[in-house]
């Protein structure tokens, strides 16, 4: 059986999970950077890739071709508007 072939809950459910331990992942991540944990920063950065290729694979099992190409759009507009809103917020801030 492959990942593709499960339910469809199934597969929401994982990506559930995953998305979850990657918020905790980046939680460590800024953590470390505050010295408040004394896990090391190279430890925390390979975990924080772990769940991300986690969460990449559950996104690929979950959407189809068509999908990605919706996707990957979305967020080619995401990307211009978050350097939109970096760009005011540095001429408001001059």
């Amino acid at each position: 059986m492959k990942p593709e072939d499960l339910p469809i809950e199934t597969k929401l459910i994982q990506l559930a999970e995953e998305a979850s331990e990657l918020s905790q992942a980046c939680l460590k991540l800024v953590r470390v950077h505050h010295g408040d944990t004394p896990v090391p920063e190279m430890d925390a950065k390979m975990h924080l890739l772990e769940e991300l290729a986690d969460v990449a694979l559950c996104s690929k099992v979950i959407t189809s071709k068509a999908d990605d190409r919706i996707v990957k759009g979305i967020m080619m507009q995401k990307e211009l508007r978050w350097e939109m809103r970096l760009n005011e917020s540095q001429t408001e801030t001059s």
